[in-house]
């Protein structure tokens, strides 16, 4: 096909959808519904993810050190630490850190504290580890009990494991919805298209017979529903973009929640914009111009 026989089947498209303005309407309205549907379960599983990982990462090793220990051993048994495989940082706590801990868990012993603890000199030094793999956070936690000047190492495997298995069962729903979703608005969107068409049946069959080829016939419905999808997945994404960043501010703005699953747990929209555009234009234009195309068939075969 020369390229003008495209530009004219592309204006041909294009000028179908001033004339068709209330099924184009009509599918434009159901195509945006269906990316946001899927779109807001989608980014809910991710960052629903987002914040158990945000969560692993806080279920940390606390090591003790042996008492009296000099500044020399804290240094070497930190570096030993730091070369495991499985340990994701290390944060040095003095023995000072961990008397003001105690303080603050056991408010109502202030007085027992102010009187009689003048020093901190019978608490031991410590860490802070996090591990890369919570699920070795048990192996990691002997490993680290072996090296020299350390007491013992504290971790919670069962919270590793409640963590793990949280978030295998929150994928198994959201696949679980997210397909559900994404099956119900392949029907609404065929379903649409198929009435498009159809009001136009008698037109695409006069067409038939007049000699025009399937693909003469199929490009305007092609370009009609590409262009009617890209603007509802624009649509999506706006809307999509204004509701995230609403809910984000009121979620981040309620600190404990953010000190429970992590300050970076929740995603800002900015860390994924480009993604989610890029996905509702493309979504949107391809099953736009797809379900055009395929809706056409019925009547093309005369």
């Amino acid at each position: 096909m020369k390229l003008s026989g495209i530009k004219y089947l592309t204006d041909q498209g294009v000028e179908n959808i001033w004339k068709n303005k209330m099924m184009a309407f009509a599918t434009f309205c159901v195509l945006l519904i269906s990316l946001l549907l899927v779109g807001a379960s989608v980014l809910f599983y991710i960052n629903m993810n987002s914040m158990i990982l945000g969560l692993s990462n806080q279920n940390e090793i606390v090591v003790i050190m042996e008492r009296g220990v000099s500044d020399d051993v804290l240094k070497q048994t930190e570096q030993a630490i730091r070369k495991l495989d499985n340990v994701n940082s290390v944060e040095f706590r003095s023995k000072e850190d961990a008397l003001k801990q105690k303080k603050e868990e056991l408010p109502a012993a202030k007085e027992i504290f102010d009187s009689y603890i003048t020093d901190a000199d019978f608490m031991p030094d410590g860490f802070s580890v996090t591990v890369k793999d919570t699920d070795k956070i048990s192996t990691t936690s002997d490993a680290i009990t072996k090296i020299s000047g350390v007491q013992k190492a504290q971790s919670s495997p069962q919270v590793a494991e409640f963590l793990k298995e949280l978030r295998r069962v929150v994928t198994l729903i959201a696949s679980a919805v997210i397909i559900a979703l994404a099956i119900v608005s392949m029907i609404m969107i065929s379903n649409t298209t198929k009435a498009s068409v159809y009001a136009r049946r008698e037109e695409i069959q006069i067409m038939k017979y007049v000699g025009a080829t399937n693909a003469f016939i199929r490009m305007p419905f092609f370009v009609e529903g590409m262009i009617t999808g890209f603007f509802a997945g624009a649509g999506s994404f706006l809307i999509t973009w204004g509701i995230y960043r609403s809910a984000y501010k009121v979620i981040t703005n309620e600190q404990y929640i953010m000190q429970a699953f992590g300050m970076k747990s929740i995603i800002p929209f900015s860390d994924i914009r480009i993604i989610v555009l890029v996905s509702y234009l493309a979504a949107g234009a391809v099953i736009g111009a797809l379900g055009s195309v395929i809706s056409t068939r019925k009547h093309i075969d005369v």
